[in-house]
């Protein structure tokens, strides 16, 4: 009989497949499961950062605490406990046996078990045994199989294990007993796990059995995330390759003819981004988006707050004009911003008023983004500008006022404390009354950690992102001028204005202010510098491994 939710015995533990690395190759059943897991048994020490960044958990704070403190110290950190099941307390790897009991005890809580696993939970992984442990102690159990790095990484490297040429593939785990390689002289493909350190021994005995020494050979280093790094050799050169190369565990190594293929298929390492550390200076709530699309192109995007959005510090003004429109007192609301949004719903909230409140109001908003966080209230906008997303683009295809049509001539207009007169002026101009009112502020963020300031003043950054002038300001403020060979990529003409007021030389503008098209742009330099490497016999390097004397504006500025 299947367990469902509802018949899950006391006792139970799902283990489950975390994949090779990349989080997003994790399993829809995967990421439901430790959606609902209250103990996490972690196998690597990477494994808790994954789930918190896929739960959205903050990361660990290890501080010390008063004595007047401790009722609020003893309160449980979002998320579920988590347990290594990795290693001992001596850092020593634990034996599958080890494992099976740290399983075992936390499964006879009660609680909601989830022993994650890298790669899939019963190849070359202790699931077996520890399942084993779990029916033998009446534990039940399920198994949510995950992506193995025996296929993923060669896959991430671009080297097919199979082609209707080659059709064979042999793995061997290279850990343990010695093994005779001449049994497998005549496989065309071999997949080799944990052979860094005896890469060299391998090969000669390859050779010596009858393989030919000119054999093609890659190694693949942490494979599926961005730090992944290929050798490409042969039997006779990879020893010395790997040497030269530093290449270190974990990799996984690929012997046989479809390595050649990688000339052609190399598609993740090749993405124009790929490895780059970008930073992102927004609010948090609208990083998501950018960095996202950065990701998608091979970056590293590392998001740094400079704007941290404040209630107004008179509220009154806020106060009143929700008032009025629940009264009927406007024809129009206006939104300039997700943010304008948020500010709105919680005034709303504090009020008990739900969306119902907008009934024969006309709702607008300045752009897709602002549309869209309205439909997750159930609120659709009447009017989105055809064009420019902007306040400009809004104004100009703003219906004028007419005194038969429209009852009432006021438009409420909830906005920040710095924003543009733009629209305020064009409304008036079309014949509207504009109840212009702050509904939130925004001020300049705390600095970033030490590490991260550092890392920005000494070029450790290939590129920033900015949104706005807003972003540039106070980024410059809290945490110093990026370095120059860091390529700057801006949104638009007003925030290139501000970047260059600031000493800094845009190598990079948006054709247009949305978020993914700067991050388009910046794939597209990055993929033209690449070109130009190539193009020139360089090795590909990324900017932060250069130190040019001076930066070049981008031709698409």
């Amino acid at each position: 009989m299947t367990h469902g939710p509802s018949h899950r015995p006391t006792r139970w533990v799902s283990f489950v497949g975390a994949g090779p690395g990349d989080p997003d190759l994790l399993t829809v059943r995967a990421v439901d499961l430790l959606r609902q897991a209250e103990i996490v048994v972690t196998e690597l020490p990477e494994h808790e950062s994954l789930v918190r960044g896929l739960l959205g958990l903050p990361a660990p704070v290890e501080a010390e605490v008063d004595e007047s403190d401790a009722e609020e110290a003893a309160a449980p950190a979002p998320g579920p406990v988590f347990v290594d099941g990795g290693f001992g307390e001596d850092g020593q790897p634990l034996t599958h046996a080890a494992r099976a009991k740290v399983v075992a005890r936390q499964a006879r809580t009660g609680k909601r078990v989830v022993r994650l696993m890298a790669g899939d939970p019963f190849l070359y992984a202790s699931g077996p045994e520890e399942a084993q442990a779990c029916a033998k102690a009446g534990i039940g159990f399920e198994i949510v199989p995950g992506v193995s790095s025996v296929h993923a990484v060669p896959a991430y490297a671009g080297i097919p294990l199979t082609t209707k040429n080659h059709r064979d593939v042999t793995v061997v785990s290279c850990s343990g007993a010695a093994i005779d390689w001449s049994q497998y002289v005549d496989r065309p493909t071999l997949v080799l796990l944990s052979a860094v350190g005896s890469i060299g021994e391998i090969a000669r005995e390859l050779v010596a059995a009858g393989r030919p020494a000119d054999t093609p050979v890659s190694m693949t280093r942490t494979g599926t995330v961005t730090t992944q790094r290929t050798v490409v050799s042969t039997l006779a050169n990879i020893a010395a390759d790997a040497r030269a190369a530093k290449l270190e565990a974990p990799a996984v190594t690929v012997v046989g003819p479809v390595v050649d293929l990688r000339d052609q298929l190399s598609w993740f390492e090749t993405k124009p981004l790929f490895g780059w550390r970008v930073l992102v200076p927004r609010t948090k709530e609208q990083a998501g988006s950018l960095s996202s699309r950065l990701r998608g192109y091979g970056a590293e995007p590392e998001e740094v707050p400079t704007i941290s959005v404040e209630p107004p510090r008179n509220p009154q003004q806020m106060d009143k004009a929700v008032r009025g429109l629940v009264e009927g007192r406007y024809e129009w609301i206006a939104f300039t911003s997700v943010n304008a949004v948020r500010a709105v719903r919680e005034k709303f909230e504090e009020y008990g008023l739900d969306a119902r409140a907008f009934s024969g109001l006309k709702i607008a908003a300045v752009g897709e983004k602002t549309a869209a966080s309205l439909l997750e209230w159930g609120l659709r906008a009447d009017l989105t500008p055809s064009g420019e997303q902007s306040a400009r683009g809004l104004v100009e295809d703003w219906p004028p006022y007419d005194e038969v049509l429209d009852p009432i001539n006021r438009v409420f207009l909830p906005r920040a404390d710095i924003a543009t007169e733009t629209l305020v002026a064009g409304l008036v101009e079309l014949g509207w009354e504009v109840d212009d009112v702050t509904a939130y502020r925004t001020v300049r963020a705390a600095p970033p950690p030490a590490p991260t300031r550092e890392a920005i003043k000494a070029g450790k950054f290939d590129a920033v992102v900015f949104t706005s002038s807003s972003t540039v300001r106070n980024l410059v403020g809290i945490a110093g001028k990026p370095h120059t060979s860091t390529i700057i990529a801006v949104i638009g003409p007003a925030t290139a204005k501000t970047a260059e007021e600031h000493g800094l030389r845009v190598d990079v503008m948006a054709p247009n202010p949305s978020a993914e098209e700067l991050a388009d742009a910046l794939a597209d330099f990055g993929a033209a510098r690449r070109a130009s490497l190539l193009e020139s016999g360089q090795p590909v390097t990324r900017p932060s491994e250069r130190r040019p004397a001076g930066r070049r504006r981008a031709s698409s500025k």
